[in-house]
This record gives structure tokens, C-alpha cells and sequence, in this order.
């Protein structure tokens, strides 16, 4: 059975105000519409959804049973007229020998079942936290505590000892460390003092690692220095006709650039506008021949390079002086860029002149001492980055070998016996935990056996006929004629009129919820399959009586009365019950009891569940915690000075609550179940009741004396009994409720009948 139930942050539940602890074997939970009744039955009938995943079900034993919840959910699954009604196996009677192997079957099961439930109470207690697992969690808790004492004592000097685990912060952490050093820890053990020197200089502030640096690549720059185009005097063709001249006043450059506006002019002189000789373009065409051109294009493309191993190079320097080293002398580097910066521009110039004169012959600073002079300044600065990093490695060895002197420490001095006497006594405790488990798994997979076992005998003894049979008597019985339920094939039912039609589109909401429960209690005697008829159950009944008129409401009331009055003298599958309500009158007569008295009986609990602040929240009671103004009413019948005029309007409203508002029966139906001086007394008694609740009496010449009254309250009860209701006047007279003689054996004077 369930023992305890937590609900948060679903539906209107929030992170609290959701436990139920210390259930019985029945529970009774009241709470207005929409106050979180439904959600509760939803949880225990185990919903798959992630919606549920902060609540949980504590099952006794750790042992889940079968639940069977009857909510909104379940009406609407299976009276759905789109779908078969599923049918309703239960065991025949026709195969003794089958059903006596299923019993005992069953009893066997059972016996396992309570050898777990009694393993896991010496495992891990009533409540979760006890058993073998609390000892156990009790010796690791006193060495955690012990642990962390030593912690707080040597953390301001060891403090990164402990950190360099990820321990510092957690005492938990702290006691896990602890055992795993105990079993692998073998480093020199040192004193304290010695320990505390070492700390100063090793657990002082750690330098970290450098990255080394990037070395100029000087390749491309240096190449550019000595690359023969530059001294090369670039002129054209001296076969041409026009190379005498142009050599002879050296002016190819000037040639070639004024070329560019003779094209440009249409074949005519650009400076004398004279018509050019057609030979003219031709000659300068073969004067300015390929081999020009490719050295034109070579010295363009030396240019280029030039200016883009400048620029990597002086990059590499403007990362070096804006995220310096430590070790880098930035002030050197500085120099350095700066005056490759001026050998650079010099050096641009001069290609820039080669490009526009190429008959000319340049060269150009060289940079060979200032390359060779940085790289040199950052492979010594990457020397000492290496001498740096090896030291910073060597630290981080020298931090573990202290941490582990540190940790040997704790354990061989301050921990030696907490951890001696934790080891001796979770031993014993361990190997009772290891047989424990192994106990509840033999008997786990003796329970399997025997269900697979119980399964197979069921189906050759199952069918859904009687509770066929059961459904349409209990209809016939309280004058439902007007539908029945019938099979439709082996496996499922259907509800049809008188005249064989479908029934279920057609049902009022009352005879709907009415057929739904009544299947639904025929479900609680079986299964709707042909396995699973005989497993132990618990069952939960959510608003059952919504929208059911008052004589069905007690109808109802008293199928689940007798349900529980089986549980409670261990009859049938079941073995807990839930009721949740929002029904006053429903609520009393499910939860009477005559031996009650004032508070809770050991087997059942109180709870109602309302909201506040929009937030639903759950709240036990000692005894029941719903009273109305019909139970006080009783209260007078109940009190033995019942004298006076107050006793006929008591009699009068219960009369008039239960006959005719709750239980549909009127004063000419009452008369004709009595015969003779009863049926005098009776319209005696209905008469004084309602004169006595209408009008003003003069005690001149009406006195209710206490005899008078003893004779009605004998009527009043003898109404109870000729209708049939005998059992909701024991009910509501509690543990007052005596049998009473018959009226005859009382009558000493003659009643006077008031009209």
C-alpha cells in the first residue's frame, strides 16, 4: 500500500504543502471543486507524464500495487461512445481445482511479497531512512562530521591541498576524498610543521605558464635585397629603327611613357600634332618588346611582395608590444620596428622609382642586421619563457606531492581512529545490506514466478459473464429498465435500450456516471483482461457521486461502504482505499463508523486539500473534519433530554432532508409500510412533527412530556427501518445507536393524534 504521497509544482500545486504522510488503509480526502482533488488521483494512477516528475509515491515496501482510480479520466475513456466497452474478467466457479491452484498460487506469492516488505523494513526501516541503510548512513555521517572538524582546523594553511580536489566547499565531497586517499594514498608521511614550511613557499601565489613568442620571418624581405631586377636597366629592342635615337639621347623612359598618348591621339605627334609616319607605331611596338614587358611586370610584382612581407612583419612586432611578456624588453623591439619602419619607406621609394623609370638601376637599405637583431632579442626572450615554464611545471609537481603529504597527514595522525572504527563497523553493517538485497532479489524473482504462474491459471478460468450479470442486476434492482449492459463479442460489452439499440449516446449525465461507476466496481473484483484478475490492489474513488441525483448518492455511497467494509476485514484483492470528495452528505456516509468515537481509528486518515492564494494544499486531521447542519440535527436526537418543543422541528427537518429531498419518499408512502397502532403512531408522529415546526404550541394544553417523546423517538426510528434505511440511522446515532424495543412494548397511554 502507499504510505506516503508527495505532489509539487503540478497543476495548482506548488513546491510544498503537498505531503501526505503516515496513510492508512483508508484515506478520506475532502476539497471543494477545483482544488486539486483530480490531479491527486492522477498521480497515484502512475501518469507517464514529465508534468509529475517532482512528485512521488512512497509504496510500502517498495512494493507497487495495482491501482485502479475512478475519476472524470476514466468515465470519459470508457463510456466513449466511439470505442467497445472493455469487457470485465473474473473467475469462474466452475474449476475448483484451478481456482484452488490460483489461491494457493496466490498465498505463496503473498508470503513472498511480506518476506520483502519485512527485508526491506530491516534494510531501510518503516520510513525509508531507518533499517541497515540508516546505520550505515549514521556511521558515515559521525566520520563526515569528524572529517570536517579537520578540515576547518588546517584550511587556512592547506586550503589548496584541499581545493586542488574540488573538496573545500562540501563535506560530503570532503568525506569522499577522504576514503578514496585511505585506500590509494602511499606518499612520505611528514609532520605538521614540516608540512606548514613547505606550504608557505609552494602554496604561495603560482605563476602560470608563458606563451612563447613568434620569430620575424625574414626570407621574403632579405630576397627582395638582392633580386638583380633592380640594378637591371630595363630599355627595348637595339635592332629597331628608332633604338639609335632613343639610345642616343637616353630617353626610353620618357619614350615609353609619352607612347601611351600617342595611342591616345590618333596616330598624330603628341607635342607637334604633326600626322606620325605610319612606321612610327610599328617601331615602338617592336622597340617595347616582351622581354620589357616581363621585366616591367617583374619588377611590379617585386613591388608587391615587398610591401606585403613589410607589412607581416610589422604586424608580428604590433602584437609583441601590445600583449607583451614578461620577459620581453619591449623598449628594444620598439627601436627595432621603428627602424625597420624607416628602412622600409626608403626601400618603397626606391622600387616606387624603378617601377616608374625602368631603365633606371636602384638598391636598397638593407635589413639584415635589424631582422638578425629582433629575432635574436625574442628567441633570448623565448629562452627565458622556457626556463619559466619549466619551473612553473615543476611547481605544479612539487603542489602534488605536497597535497598528498597533506592528505597522508589527515589520514594516518587525525583521522587514523575514525577511520579505523568506521571501517570495523560498516563492515558487519555492509554485509548485512549485501544479504539484505540479495533476499529481496531471490524473493523478486520468486514473485515473477509466480504471477507468470498465477497468469496462466487465470486464463483458463476467466470470463466476463458475471460481471455482466452483476451490472444489469443491480440496475433491475434500483429500476434502471430503461438500459442494460450486454456482451458484444468474448473480450467486450455494450449498453443498448429495451430495444437493442446503442444505449450510450443517449444516457443522461446521471445514468452515464451511474452504469460507469457500476462497471467500475465490478472491475475492482476482477480485470479487463483474462490475467491479472487475482493481483492485489488499491483503488480511489474521485467524486463518484458528481451529477448522480441523491437516491443513487446513497447508492453509491453504500457499494463503497461495503468495499471498504471488505478491506477491512481482509476480503477480496483490495487494500487500500482513497476517497476524495467534494459531496458533504457523501462524504458522511462513506466515512461512518460506529466505534469511531471522536478522533481516527488506527486504519484510516483524515485530509482535506483546499487552496490559498491560488495554490492547492493538502491538511491532515485527527478525526473527521466535516460537519453539517444535518449532523447536528442528530445531535439532538441523540442528547437524552430531549424534551420540549426543539425535538419536532429536529424530527421534522431530518425527515423532510433525508425521505424527501435525499431519499425521494413522501408521507403517503411512509404510512403504507406500517399496519395497525404503528400506522397510528406513525401519523401521529408526522403530524406533531409538522404542527410542531409550524406553529406556536400552549403548553396549557399541549405538554410534551418525556414520555411522549420516547414514543416518537421509537416512531422516528421505526421509520428508519420499515424504509429500509436502518443502516443511515445507525450511522448518524453513532455510538448512541441501541436497538429499541417496539412501540407496543412502550405504549402506556393512549396516543393523541394532533391534525
Amino acid at each position: 500500500m502507499i504510505e506516503t504521497i508527495r505532489i509539487a509544482n503540478v497543476a495548482t500545486y506548488g513546491p510544498d504543502k503537498g505531503e501526505m504522510a503516515n496513510l492508512s488503509a483508508f484515506n478520506y480526502i475532502y476539497g471543494p471543486n477545483g482544488a486539486g482533488k483530480t490531479t491527486l488521483s492522477k498521480l497515484i494512477n502512475g501518469p507517464s507524464d514529465d508534468e509529475y516528475k517532482g512528485c512521488n509515491i512512497g509504496w510500502k515496501g517498495g512494493i507497487p500495487l495495482q491501482a485502479l482510480v475512478y475519476n472524470r479520466d476514466f468515465v470519459d475513456t470508457n463510456l466513449d461512445p466511439s470505442t467497445s466497452i472493455k469487457g470485465i474478467f473474473t473467475l469462474g466457479h466452475k474449476n475448483i481445482a484451478t481456482i484452488q491452484a490460483i489461491e494457493a498460487a496466490k498465498e505463496i506469492r503473498d508470503t513472498w511479497a511480506e518476506k520483502i516488505a519485512g527485508l526491506t523494513e530491516t534494510l531501510q526501516g518503516n520510513n525509508g531512512a531507518g533499517g541497515k541503510m540508516g546505520e550505515l548512513s549514521a556511521l558515515r555521517l559521525a566520520l563526515k562530521e569528524k572529517c570536517w572538524e579537520q578540515k576547518k582546523k588546517h584550511d587556512a594553511q592547506f586550503q589548496h591541498a584541499f581545493a586542488a580536489h574540488g573538496v573545500r566547499g562540501d563535506s560530503e565531497k570532503f568525506l569522499g576524498q577522504v576514503l578514496l586517499e585511505s585506500k590509494s594514498n602511499k606518499a612520505p608521511l611528514e609532520t605538521l610543521d614540516v608540512l606548514a614550511v613547505k606550504a608557505e613557499t609552494v602554496f604561495g601565489k603560482a605563476p602560470v605558464a608563458e606563451q612563447l613568442l613568434s620569430s620575424i620571418a625574414t626570407a621574403s624581405l632579405l630576397s627582395c635585397e638582392i633580386d638583380p631586377i633592380l640594378t637591371r636597366k630595363i630599355v627595348g629592342r637595339e635592332d629597331v629603327d628608332i633604338a639609335a635615337m632613343i639610345k642616343k639621347l637616353s630617353n626610353s623612359d620618357w619614350v615609353k611613357e609619352g607612347r601611351v598618348f600617342f595611342e591616345a591621339n590618333d596616330g598624330s605627334c603628341p607635342f607637334c600634332q604633326q600626322i606620325a609616319p605610319h612606321t612610327l607605331e610599328q617601331s615602338l611596338t617592336e622597340y617595347f618588346d616582351e622581354a620589357f614587358i616581363n621585366d616591367t611586370k617583374a619588377i611590379n610584382e617585386l613591388q608587391i611582395n615587398y610591401k606585403g612581407a613589410v607589412q607581416t612583419v610589422l604586424q608580428v612586432l604590433d602584437i609583441l608590444l601590445i600583449s607583451p611578456s614578461l620577459f620581453l624588453d619591449t623598449a628594444k623591439i620598439f627601436a627595432k620596428k621603428e627602424l625597420l619602419e624607416a628602412r622600409t619607406t626608403v626601400n618603397l621609394q626606391r622600387i616606387a622609382e624603378k617601377v616608374r623609370e625602368p631603365s633606371s638601376s636602384v638598391s636598397l637599405e638593407s635589413l639584415m642586421d635589424v631582422l638578425t637583431d629582433t629575432n635574436d632579442l625574442i628567441a633570448g626572450t623565448n629562452e627565458q619563457i622556457g626556463r619559466h615554464n619549466q619551473m612553473v611545471a615543476d611547481l605544479v609537481k612539487e603542489k602534488k606531492k605536497l597535497t598528498d603529504r597533506v592528505w597522508r597527514y589527515i589520514l594516518d595522525v587525525e583521522l587514523k581512529q575514525p577511520l579505523a572504527d568506521y571501517t570495523a563497523k560498516s563492515a558487519g553493517v555492509e554485509k548485512a545490506i549485501t544479504g539484505l538485497q540479495g533476499g529481496i532479489a531471490t524473493a523478486n524473482n520468486a514473485i515473477t514466478e509466480k504471477d507468470i504462474e498465477i497468469r496462466e491459471l487465470e486464463k483458463q478460468t476467466t470470463s466476463t459473464q458475471p460481471a455482466v450479470d452483476a451490472i444489469n442486476s443491480i440496475l433491475k434492482s434500483f429500476n434502471f429498465s430503461s438500459f442494460k449492459i450486454v456482451p458484444a463479442d468474448s473480450h467486450t460489452y455494450r449498453l443498448v435500450r429495451a430495444n437493442g439499440l446503442d444505449a450510450r449516446k443517449s444516457l443522461s449525465e446521471g445514468e452515464r456516471t451511474f452504469v460507469t461507476f457500476l462497471y467500475f466496481y465490478q472491475l475492482l473484483k476482477g480485470s479487463d483482461s483474462d490475467s491479472g484478475i487475482t493481483t492485489n490492489r488499491i483503488v480511489v474513488f474521485d467524486d463518484p457521486v458528481s451529477s448522480l441525483d441523491s437516491d443513487i448518492l446513497f447508492i453509491v455511497s453504500s457499494l463503497i461502504r461495503d468495499t471498504i467494509n471488505e478491506v477491512r476485514h481482509g476480503k477480496g484483492l483490495i487494500k487500500q482505499v482513497f476517497v476524495l470528495t467534494h459531496n458533504v452528505y457523501f462524504h458522511k456516509e462513506v466515512t461512518f463508523a460506529s466505534n469511531r468515537g471522536t478522533g481516527s481509528m488506527n486504519e484510516e486518515t483524515f485530509w482535506t486539500v483546499r487552496k490559498r492564494e491560488d495554490v492547492s494544499e493538502l491538511v491532515r486531521h485527527d478525526g473527521n473534519p466535516i460537519k453539517t447542519s444535518y449532523e447536528l440535527l442528530w445531535q439532538d436526537v441523540r442528547k437524552p433530554e430531549n424534551v420540549g418543543l426543539s425535538i419536532q422541528n429536529t424530527l421534522r427537518r431530518i425527515m423532510e432532508s433525508y425521505f424527501k429531498i435525499l431519499g425521494g419518499i413522501d408521507k403517503d408512502n411512509l404510512l403504507g409500510k406500517f399496519e395497525g397502532i404503528k400506522k397510528t403512531v406513525c401519523a401521529s408522529l408526522l403530524s406533531w412533527v409538522n404542527d410542531g415546526s409550524h406553529g406556536v404550541h400552549d403548553d396549557i394544553y399541549v405538554a410534551a412530556d418525556q414520555g411522549t417523546v420516547d414514543v416518537y423517538l421509537r416512531a422516528f426510528h421505526e421509520i428508519f427501518f420499515r424504509s429500509g434505511q436502518e443502516s443511515h440511522y445507525q450511522l448518524m446515532m453513532r455510538e448512541d445507536y441501541v436497538p429499541l424495543p417496539p412501540i407496543e412494548a412502550i405504549l402506556e397511554t393512549p396516543v393523541v393524534q394532533i391534525t
